[in-house]
């Protein structure tokens, strides 16, 4: 239960993949290992190093480091279970991701093109959002620490789906593998140094004997962490812009909200027909587990007397290179078993995790205990996510790829986000060990989801 819930984004499916098997797999086939391990010391490659880091950067901030914050300065855990509806942001930017892709930015697009142009305002959005959640004091008042979380939440939604238009039209087909592992890699160390690292900085600014609360301590954290997006926006200054896809023309408003939102869903639903609701209600639901716990994850750190220094390096930087771990098995396993069956042993490892937050829940301080749990919980969330990842790409219709992936991945998170803000009540209410066998049990449905999915599902590649 480190940050289970805050998984990088996928790769969207390029829009020009070659159909053929052949033509994608000729040209692997006459490189040597070296040649093919080249492609990650090109210029593409690494500035999608960077531009990941800068997108992995802001979401930790605004859920699971923030939560923290909230607790360490007595904040009701209601309250924090309430504010995490902020996540809700990245939920809904498909609403505005026709705009990204469609819509030049005065002044900026003629300088630097309509990605780079959108990609810097998003950066720039999410800098101003930390740097006033740094001035801000939860216990002055929440006002201006929600105003400021949104403010982040939208710019860093915003540049996820502008990234993910630049990293599509940087390269070409074959090396788009290539460009999306170094985007995980690094979001990855991202999500490290926004998780471990602030509360690492956050312990380092603390004075000696001036109470278990500083809030400059804090802001010195944030305002490192809006420092760190200078990664980012250095290399959207110093890369290219992507040679401009054509779009097709609309002759009025109508016809270009048909093309850009309606379309994609028609597609789906005349491809599934009755099983498209099948298919939603998985989606909706096969991460609900994870996501309705995590938000309290910190909290129940702070009232368990666990340290900073702890969390950091239990959670944050060991449960992180787990996660990792877990990713690759599943990848392993969904390879040579099929992604249905990963997709159950996925959601019942999940399920099972949580019983162990139970467990700990009953041993109060217990390093060893957070080190064997998170272990645990988060090799079976890499062991999910990444049957799940795999499950809503060949969902997709190559035509509308990068569109019906962000709805796909938009709408995993509706459901659980919105039943996560009342996880402070229910903690409240029952307490730590019955919230957490709860959330155990919200994932028995999902397993008759999948079940039901793979035994009426069409495609070969799910069996």
């Amino acid at each position: 239960m480190s940050d289970n819930y805050a998984n990088p984004p996928a790769a969207a499916a390029p829009r020009n993949l070659p159909t053929s098997p052949a033509a994608v797999s000729a040209p692997a086939a006459r490189r040597s290992w070296r040649e093919a391990l080249r492609v990650y010391r090109e210029p593409a490659s690494l500035r999608m190093l960077a531009l990941g880091f800068s997108a992995g950067l802001p979401l930790l901030l605004v859920f699971g480091t923030l939560s923290f914050w909230l607790r360490e300065a007595g904040v009701q855990r209601a309250t924090i279970g309430f504010l995490s509806w902020i996540g809700l942001a990245y939920a809904f930017k498909w609403v505005w991701a026709p705009l990204v892709d469609r819509l030049p930015i005065p002044l900026l697009h003629r300088r630097l093109g309509r990605r780079r142009s959108w990609l810097l305002l998003a950066q720039a959005v999410v800098v101003a959002g930390l740097c006033g959640l740094a001035l801000s004091d939860p216990r002055a008042g929440l006002g201006a620490v929600v105003g400021c979380a949104l403010l982040v939440a939208f710019g860093s939604a915003t540049q996820d789906i502008a990234l993910d238009a630049f990293r599509i039209e940087s390269a070409d087909a074959e090396r788009q593998a290539a460009l999306a592992a170094t985007y995980q890699t690094g979001y990855r160390l991202a999500m490290i140094w926004s998780g471990a690292g602030v509360l690492w900085l956050a312990a380092r600014a603390e004075v000696p004997g001036a109470g278990s609360y500083q809030p400059l301590a804090w802001r010195f954290a944030y305002l490192a962490m809006a420092a760190s997006m200078a990664v980012g926006i250095a290399t959207v200054l110093l890369s290219r812009e992507p040679a401009p896809r054509a779009l097709p023309p609309a002759r009025n408003a109508a016809e270009w909200l048909h093309g850009a939102v309606l379309a994609p869903f028609a597609d789906f639903v005349q491809r599934y027909r009755w099983q498209a609701v099948l298919v939603l209600a998985l989606i909706a639901t096969y991460r609900i587990s994870d996501v309705v716990m995590g938000i309290m994850a910190n909290p129940f750190y702070v009232d368990m007397g666990y340290t900073k220094d702890e969390v950091a390096a239990v959670t944050k930087v060991y449960g992180v290179v787990m996660t990792l771990a877990g990713a690759f098995v599943g990848g392993v396993l969904a390879m040579r078993l099929g992604v249905m069956r990963v997709l159950m042993l996925g959601a019942v490892l999940s399920s099972l995790s949580n019983l162990l937050f139970a467990w700990l829940a009953g041993r109060g301080h217990d390093v060893g205990g957070l080190v064997a749990v998170i272990a645990a919980d988060n090799l079976a969330a890499g062991i999910a996510s990444a049957a799940f990842i795999a499950y809503l790409s060949g969902l997709t219709n190559l035509q509308y790829s990068a569109t019906q992936y962000a709805l796909f991945s938009s709408m995993m998170l509706l459901l659980p986000k919105w039943l996560a803000g009342y996880s402070g009540l229910a903690i409240d209410a029952w307490g730590y060990p019955v919230f957490f066998v709860g959330t155990a049990l919200l994932g028995l449905p999902v397993l008759v989801l999948v079940a039901w999915a793979a035994r009426v599902g069409r495609r070969p590649a799910f069996t």
